[in-house]
């Protein structure tokens, strides 16, 4: 049998003991701030039906969509005529489930079948693995964890402030330089309807989204190729010439391109919703103001969303939006249940690692995993007292390890410096008799002698 070399799939990655530290350290942040402001934990399987997912998406959706195979003898059903009418005609009857593609689908799935059990208006958090079947590149991965919060069962803007004070306490306790963007689906539908040109709304979110990719003229061959007027092309041009403001309840009464939107309908309460979440963030004490943007531009899922729309940049650190979400109308009337509205944000696990990598932001001393060694000779006495001590420093809350064979002291304490353990105990023969032992630190090394009754102090100490 010719031996295999081992590979991964692409857009996969696996993580060792230092990368998987990092992480825990990122969602522990998280996952932390979630229950501080009353957010239940969730998990909800990693495959589901392709009923629950299809359609939920979108048409390129449902293609990154990974199709979970039918147990069993998968192509009974499928006849000759299903092979030549190609792959959708053959799915069906090959696969009926398939990895979840994010955590709010299957998030409107649980509410609706749960919906007698649930207390409204019910928050949740869930930190799980996702799968997508895209083109891995940097940034952007076939499996990756989301950190996911949502707020269904009410219309309350404070829901919307509270995302705003949880993203800036995240990127706070991580240390990381952050711009938050927000919109709303009120004011690009303001946008639209004061170009008064036709062709299709949702063509115009589309183009605009490209606009930091292509920029104004790139913007503006879009919009005329889909069939817009040139007129309204320079049009929306000239009224986002200031399309970003910093967002305070000052900012939003300024002029320029708000005083125009706000002549319609939608503009008009889109701009009084985000005044009002401005204020609650002032009655709050926020002080991130610097940090938060309103950006006109911003027009993420707008198939999806129906008000807020959020949006996270890390400056410098070379990935896409670390977090984003938004408001929506109708979580839950996929599923048979209409009129619950909701609101929600998700951070991303994978592009929040690259980011602080890139920026060096992750405390030196995740990596130290174990933070006492015990090392001993080789006779019986002294291993059985280092057995003893190494029970009462893990007892004590230490993470400890005692050297499994026999070995010299070099081979020990090269062990040692090799997974960056900062303390080694050593216990010998004349540590023994006289009831003490020595502690080295060996970033320093410098060495101490204590009684074996001051150990714990000692190591609480340093």
């Amino acid at each position: 049998m010719s031996l295999q070399k081992p590979s991964l799939p692409r857009g996969t990655r696996d993580f060792g003991p230092g990368q998987v530290a990092r992480r825990q350290y990122i969602i522990g942040i998280i996952r932390r701030t979630f229950e501080r402001y009353g957010f239940a934990p969730l998990e909800t399987p990693s495959f589901e039906n392709l009923s629950t997912l299809t359609g939920k998406y979108g048409e390129e959706g449902d293609q990154l969509l990974y199709r979970v195979l039918n147990s069993g003898d998968f192509l009974s059903d499928v006849t000759p005529e299903d092979f030549s009418g190609g792959y959708r005609k053959v799915t069906p009857k090959v696969a009926d489930k398939g990895l979840r593609y994010d955590l709010t689908v299957p998030f409107a799935r649980y509410v609706v079948m749960n919906r007698h059990q649930l207390t409204l208006p019910f928050r949740r958090y869930q930190v799980q693995p996702v799968w997508r079947a895209d083109r891995p590149s940097k940034g952007r991965y076939r499996e990756f964890t989301q950190c996911d919060a949502d707020v269904v069962g009410t219309d309350s803007l404070l829901c919307e402030a509270e995302i705003v004070l949880m993203i800036h306490e995240v990127m706070t306790a991580l240390g990381v330089p952050y711009v938050l963007k927000l919109n709303h689906r009120g004011l690009l539908r303001a946008l639209y309807q004061t170009l008064n040109d036709p062709a299709p709304e949702t063509d115009l979110y589309v183009a605009l989204d490209k606009l930091d990719k292509i920029g104004w003229d790139g913007v503006t061959q879009e919009l005329t190729g889909r069939g817009f007027q040139p007129e309204a092309a320079a049009h929306l041009q000239a009224l986002l010439t200031q399309a970003t403001f910093t967002f305070t309840p000052q900012a939003m009464a300024a002029e320029g391109a708000l005083r125009e939107l706000r002549q319609t309908e939608a503009g008009a309460t889109a701009s009084a919703e985000l005044g009002a979440v401005a204020e609650m963030l002032t009655d709050s004490g926020f002080g991130g103001w610097a940090n938060v943007q309103l950006d006109l531009t911003l027009a993420r899922g707008l198939s999806y969303y129906t008000g807020c729309i959020f949006e996270v940049l890390v400056p410098g650190g070379g990935v896409g939006s670390v977090s984003g979400g938004g408001r929506y109308a109708n979580l839950t009337e996929a599923f048979g249940m209409p009129g619950l509205s909701g609101v929600g944000f998700s951070f991303g696990i994978d592009r929040l690692y690259d980011a602080l990598e890139a920026l060096n932001l992750f405390p030196a001393d995740l990596d130290t995993l174990t933070q006492v060694l015990v090392v001993h000779f080789e006779e019986p006495a002294t291993r059985a007292a280092a057995l003893r001590t190494l029970a009462q420093v893990r007892a004590a809350g230490f993470s400890a390890e005692l050297y499994p064979e026999p070995a010299k002291l070099k081979k020990q304490f090269a062990y040692a410096d090799a997974k960056r353990v900062p303390h080694v105990v050593i216990i010998g023969p004349d540590e023994l008799a006289a009831g003490t032992v020595k502690v080295k630190t060996l970033a320093t090394g410098a060495e101490q002698t204590v009684a074996q009754a001051d150990l714990l102090a000692t190591l609480k100490e340093m």
